[in-house]
């Protein structure tokens, strides 16, 4: 009864939503554990009967087994999602999700990092081995762009224009965007392009910006094992993930003023109000400057 649809569903995705294959899993996932619950509850039915109280029921079920307040909320968007899929194709006439609300998401402001603390990190890379420069080149670009890791790491040679600053990305949904390069980023990838990339390589060829000695793309896991031993050379407390970086990018722009809607763009935001985070994290790093500096804070 759900094989069919859930093929088609993938096939929607891919197509006509043109997400990426990591976000198409996700959402597969999140319709095969409504379809996991029903056969634990001996409810065999087809898409089409589920009802709005069945999906009530599954969200206390997934909320019970311990799932994060943004984890359901993500969970019903994906079980959202394929219902859009199933009135499309006439696989349902009704959409039981319609007056479902996902629980109220608690709000976790990403930890982030000061410019010192940044400038402690990079300097942290040995840069007497190619790795150096590339590694540094990496850094410099990452939080001059504001990237994300999986960006970072599958750009590609022909997508720098060094001449002109700037570096085109391909980020989720296969969208691309135009981000500028600062100065100090453009200076170490034209030291690194110069030197340190050849030595890497050696007689092959590579389509990436950042290979590694096979000429192949360096993995998201690879780079983040790099920053966790630069940030434990640079004894930095901050709880650090492979988005730490793009974290500082977007609060230290807001907190120099830039337009919000600026930070949207250069980060591939779909949404404004991703974006608006950030204004939390630079409200709560003043207050928290100014209890710790202020005489009477």
């Amino acid at each position: 009864m759900w094989e069919p649809s859930i093929k088609g569903f993938k096939a929607w995705l891919q197509l006509e939503k043109s997400l990426s294959d990591n976000s198409v899993q996700a959402y597969i996932r999140d319709v095969e554990l409504l379809l996991r619950f029903l056969v634990i509850n001996k409810e065999q039915k087809a898409p089409a009967a589920v009802e709005p109280a069945d999906l009530r029921v599954f969200l206390k079920w997934i909320h019970e087994l311990g799932f994060s307040s943004s984890s359901q909320a993500r969970i019903l968007s994906g079980i959202k999602s394929f219902y859009r899929y199933c009135i499309l194709e006439q696989i349902s006439q009704t959409d039981p999700t319609t007056l479902l609300e996902a629980p109220k998401r608690k709000r976790i402001l990403p930890d982030t990092l000061s410019f010192e603390e940044i400038e402690k990190l990079i300097a942290q890379i040995d840069l007497s081995k190619p790795e150096g420069p590339r590694n540094k080149a990496m850094l410099e670009t990452l939080y001059s762009c504001g990237l994300r890791v999986s960006e970072l790491v599958q750009l590609q040679l022909s997508k720098l224009y060094l001449d002109l600053g700037f570096v085109r990305v391909r980020g989720k949904g296969d969208k691309e965007r135009l981000v500028p390069i600062g100065t100090i980023s453009q200076r170490w990838l034209k030291k690194y392009l110069d030197t340190a990339f050849h030595e890497i390589i050696g007689d092959r060829q590579t389509e990436y910006l950042f290979p590694t000695k096979t000429s192949d793309a360096m993995s998201r896991q690879a780079f983040w094992q790099m920053i966790k031993k630069y940030s434990k050379k640079a004894d930095i407390e901050v709880h650090l993930s492979p988005h730490t970086l793009r974290h500082a990018f977007a609060t230290h722009l807001i907190n120099h003023g830039a337009d919000l809607r600026v930070v949207q763009m250069l980060l591939g935001h779909s949404d404004l109000s991703t974006t608006q985070i950030y204004t939390h994290i630079a409200q709560a790093r003043l207050k928290d400057l100014h209890e710790k500096h202020h005489p009477r804070g």
